[in-house]
């Protein structure tokens, strides 16, 4: 019996109706199915008073999601997809990913697409496009407090409010680098049109083997975004900073104190992204940031040469 996974976002009402639906349907055609929400791959905010919410890598998987799952279809937003994708990297389950949010720069149809979508999944007409992951991990000695995977990015500040900090970052063998400014950004290729790119970073095409550092407001003219090989792992120090707060993926995270090491690589697993049509991210850059169009307004009543 083939097994097919559904992951929703429970908080819009419109993505349970269809998830059951989805179900039936699955079921009706013989497949098992294993449905869960999106609030599983959450990463829980820490607090003062519990610095640290530390579940393993491994131990967000939902129960019944596993390798022998064919496939995962995820309706939510972004942040959904985001959150799928740390409970199913580790099982390398491919995602069918179905906007029911606002942007969906991360999903690949919309509702009104999905029947035909479903019957494209179902007879197996599709490709899978691997997008790279970090593994961030927190340190305090060689003790390990905090880990998680990551699709997008890393942020390191201060909080409550935003002010001066200042780290010592070391990408790979290179010589250690000081860097003042509100935060710093450890972006994926996936990443660097999310926080990264706002920040002005450059933007990365998926499947350029690299990473990038980016400043949040720096306070120095030469500091500027950095592009480098994944294969450098990078290593955060706070320096002369009573207590940082970190955020992966918009979500969540822990609380980081001076005596304690962020690190940063590219993990062992990856995102798979199920394409009903072969992957086009200049298309999808157009169509959800504006890029590349036109500079000039060209009016459709005149015929131009």
């Amino acid at each position: 019996m083939p097994k097919a996974g559904i992951i929703y976002n429970d908080v819009k009402p419109i993505a349970g109706r269809v998830a059951i639906e989805l179900e039936e349907k699955f079921t009706a055609a013989g497949w098992d199915v294993c449905i869960t929400t999106g609030a599983g791959g959450m990463l829980g905010y820490s607090t003062p008073d519990s610095p640290v919410c530390h579940t393993p890598i491994e131990g967000l998987t939902p129960p019944g999601f596993d390798s022998e799952t064919q496939f995962a279809v995820v309706l939510g937003g972004d942040g959904t997809v985001l959150a799928a994708s740390r409970l199913v990297a580790p099982c390398g389950i491919p995602m069918l990913t179905v906007n029911t949010g606002h942007m969906g720069f991360l999903t690949e149809a919309y509702l009104n697409q999905l029947p035909q979508a479903i019957e494209l999944l179902m007879a197996g007409e599709y490709e899978i496009e691997e997008r790279a992951m970090l593994t961030i991990k927190v340190f305090r000695g060689d003790s390990l407090q905090w880990e998680a995977l990551c699709l997008n990015e890393m942020v390191l500040h201060r909080e409550p409010l935003t002010s001066m900090c200042h780290f010592e970052i070391a990408v790979g063998r290179h010589a250690p680098v000081d860097v003042a400014a509100d935060g710093v950004i450890i972006s994926t290729p996936t990443g660097s049109t999310a926080y990264s790119l706002s920040a002005g970073g450059p933007v990365v095409i998926p499947g350029v083997p690299a990473l990038q550092l980016v400043p949040i407001c720096p306070h120095s003219l030469a500091s500027r975004a950095l592009v480098f090989p994944d294969t450098e792992p990078v290593n955060i120090y706070p320096v002369n900073t009573p207590r940082l707060v970190m955020v992966v993926d918009g979500n969540g995270g822990c609380y980081v104190l001076p005596e304690d090491r962020v690190h940063v690589e590219r993990s062992q697993y990856c995102a798979k992204f199920i394409r009903l049509q072969s992957p086009e991210f200049f298309r999808v850059l157009r169509e959800k940031l504006g890029w590349g169009l036109p500079h000039i307004a060209k009016p459709t009543s005149v015929e131009l040469p």
